[in-house]
């Protein structure tokens, strides 16, 4: 028995649940908000999307759960407490669509869209001097899955491309750096500085005033990582006194973003809400369904989430 615990909206529990059903004909899923007592009690897997831990708590026989999400830093605490393996969905395409917003929203801030885009507010006709992308440093935190495919597909494009992961890695054509001093080091000469971090306790709060305090005057910011790591104070005082020039946010601690949030208003900030890499719900189904078969046929659960690392 198989539980679809999520969030979402009825609609969206329905679609989910009539790809699931194609993919996995021999299983039976029920949506949470519709199982009756004996099938809770069944229930050995839960697909997940940001459940809610009492919905979980209530399937005492569960084994694992399997995110539709690749981030599940909000789940990881809540799912060790109750000594389950948590499987975050890796998906290929994200990878693809990730490299894709990363280099079109380097594009952007590369060619000055947002200076043309306030230059055309104020009726103003003025060429901005053009920098070559051979001279525009662009640095990634993160070298995971999405920050390498990404590295690979700027690098191609011309850019100088550095990358930074907590352990040792190499890349080729990317400068590969590690470590408190290694991060330093990369920041120094970073023109625009691209967020893939997970959140973690040890990225909470990462990118605040001492961290952009190495970086150039004048660099910009793109986050597609998780609100949490960037301190909203911090950023604003480096906007508002031109240390920053400027920042994409694709993600926020509190989604969607209220109509007086401060976000919306700033004049170096651009706002996306939440779209740098959506899950394709075709293709995450049939992994979803790949590795269920995988268990039913030979025990196996997918590899899980690292409790310590929190990803």
């Amino acid at each position: 028995m198989i539980a679809l615990v999520t969030q979402l909206s009825d609609a969206e529990n329905q679609a989910w649940l009539a790809l699931f059903k194609e993919q996995m004909p021999a299983e039976e899923i029920v949506i949470f908000s519709q199982m009756n007592n004996e099938q809770r009690l069944a229930c050995d897997i839960a697909i997940i999307a940001n459940p809610l831990l009492e919905h979980l708590e209530s399937l005492p026989n569960l084994v694992w759960v399997h995110s539709l999400w690749a981030g599940v830093e909000s789940l990881v605490k809540a799912v060790e407490k109750m000594k389950l393996t948590l499987v975050r969905l890796i998906e290929p395409m994200l990878s693809q669509t990730m490299a894709e917003a990363a280099l079109a929203w380097t594009l952007y801030l590369h060619r000055d869209m947002p200076k043309y885009a306030k230059q055309q507010s104020q009726k103003i006709w003025h060429q901005i001097e053009y920098t070559e992308p051979k001279d525009r440093h662009i640095s990634i935190l993160g070298l995971g899955a999405l920050g390498q495919e990404a590295a690979k597909v700027l690098s191609a494009q011309g850019f100088k491309v550095s990358g930074w992961s907590y352990s040792p890695k190499t890349l080729e054509g990317v400068d590969c750096y590690h470590g408190e001093e290694g991060l330093q080091t990369m920041l120094t000469n970073t023109h625009i500085l691209i967020c893939l971090l997970p959140l973690t306790d040890m990225t909470s709060g990462l990118i605040n005033r001492e961290f952009i305090a190495h970086l150039p005057d004048g660099a910009q910011l793109i986050n597609f990582a998780r609100g949490g790591i960037v301190n909203s104070t911090d950023l604003f005082a480096a906007l508002d006194a031109g240390k920053l020039d400027h920042a994409v946010l694709d993600v926020f601690e509190q989604e969607p973003l209220t109509c007086d949030s401060e976000y919306w208003q700033h004049e170096k900030v651009t706002v996306l809400p939440h779209i740098s890499a959506q899950t394709n719900p075709v293709s995450a189904s049939k992994i979803v369904a790949k590795n269920i078969d995988k268990y039913r046929q030979q025990g196996i659960i997918p590899d899980g989430v690292d409790m310590g690392k929190g990803y």
